[in-house]
């Protein structure tokens, strides 16, 4: 982990892509409010339960794409060269994320007073998913040709595919799925997620989440070889488009399923989140230059709706990942010392609509992070998980 305490305008060694950090921070803001409704929330805010996909859904995926994106910018800076030191940064960041990610799983057993709980300690979730994408996409970028991208993708989703048709994938029993007897035999039974019947992070998985980061990397170098604002747009819009119609024609064999990250999923939802970026790089009609204070609570902008929420985007998307953990810690916290039962009643005794009162919830979580997030934007500190 390193922290950067510089006035970004003057500190900061490249410049950032604006709508990138907006388009990120929307999905952060997005993962901590789906991730922590209080008691009956709406559908739509609740993850499928197996085939099928929600807004809810959309969120740790588009995460996912713009880690590709990131990865292509980010590594373009050393010419993809495989040195000692990109190398040894890819590992260790690897090995940070992985560890983040078992330590928020040990932290909410060691709430509540079970410090040694390494025999039932759950070892995948999100943060180790990002992990080992992030290191077999770096070591592609660093090691294999990018005319093989799209081959690459396509590649690791047939084999994926495969192994989903001969190994009774798409069964919601753990009993015969071979994603989740994969993880029983090499885990065991102590160290998954119960609460489906397949781990939505784990290990097979990780063979399509990784062509889905690749389709991110894909579109991170459209964005770097195209010149002007409207080139990238068109680019990126037209990779999104076809990603879309992709997954769409795959889910009548291959039905969407977040849990099993299934082939169409990849393509619907990595469609979905170019689309959304093409969207925001048209907006972006200027260079992005950072100021003092979140761009869109003056300057251009002014006081403009779109302004204050894109201000807000940025306070998440500078600091996504560092905020997204917190979140995570601080939802564990709010539970264990009832915090959070306080807040819901308290607006449940306004809201007298359970789901409404749930939300609102939600947003007032979201909120709270926010306002951490804007204490490290004022003091420039950004940190780098």
């Amino acid at each position: 982990m390193t922290m950067e305490n510089t006035t970004p305008a003057t500190g900061r060694k490249s410049q950032r892509l604006l709508s990138l950090d907006i388009l990120r921070g929307m999905t952060v803001a997005g993962m901590i409010l789906v991730n922590n409704g209080f008691g009956e929330s709406f559908e739509t805010l609740r993850h499928s339960k197996w085939n099928g996909m929600t807004p809810c859904d959309l969120v740790f995926p588009f995460f996912l794409f713009i880690m590709g994106i990131s990865c292509y910018l980010s590594l373009s800076k050393f010419r993809f060269t495989a040195s000692g030191p990109v190398l040894f940064k890819i590992l260790k960041r690897s090995v940070l994320l992985f560890a983040i990610g078992l330590f928020i799983n040990w932290f909410d057993h060691a709430i509540e007073g079970d410090l040694l709980c390494f025999g039932h300690l759950r070892i995948w979730a999100v943060m180790q998913r990002i992990a080992l994408c992030y290191f077999f996409v770096s070591m592609f970028a660093l090691y294999c040709s990018h005319r093989y991208i799209l081959h690459t993708v396509v590649g690791l989703l047939a084999v994926y595919t495969l192994i989903l048709l001969l190994g009774n994938g798409y069964a919601e029993d753990a009993s015969v799925n071979i994603l989740a007897q994969a993880d029983l035999q090499i885990f065991g039974y102590d160290h998954l997620y119960h609460k489906s019947p397949v781990d939505p992070e784990g290990l097979v998985g990780t063979i399509s989440s990784v062509a889905h980061v690749l389709l991110g990397f894909y579109c991170g170098r459209l964005i770097k070889l195209r010149d002007t604002i409207g080139e990238k747009a068109l680019a990126v819009f037209a990779l999104g488009a076809v990603c879309v119609i992709m997954g769409y024609l795959l889910s009548f064999g291959l039905p969407l399923n977040k849990r099993i990250w299934s082939p169409s999923y990849v393509f619907m939802t990595c469609g979905l989140c170019a689309l959304l970026q093409a969207l925001l790089i048209k907006k972006e009609a200027r260079p992005s230059v950072e100021s003092d204070r979140p761009e869109g609570w003056g300057g251009q902008n002014g006081l403009s709706l779109w302004g204050m929420l894109e201000g807000a985007f940025r306070v998440f998307g500078v600091n996504a990942l560092a905020l997204y953990v917190g979140s995570e810690l601080l939802a564990i916290l709010f539970s264990q010392f009832g915090i959070s039962t306080v807040i819901y009643n308290a607006l449940h005794a306004v809201i007298p609509a359970a789901k409404w009162a749930s939300l609102a919830y939600a947003l007032t979580f979201v909120a709270i992070n926010y306002l951490l997030g804007y204490i490290l934007w004022r003091r420039k500190i950004f940190i780098k998980l």
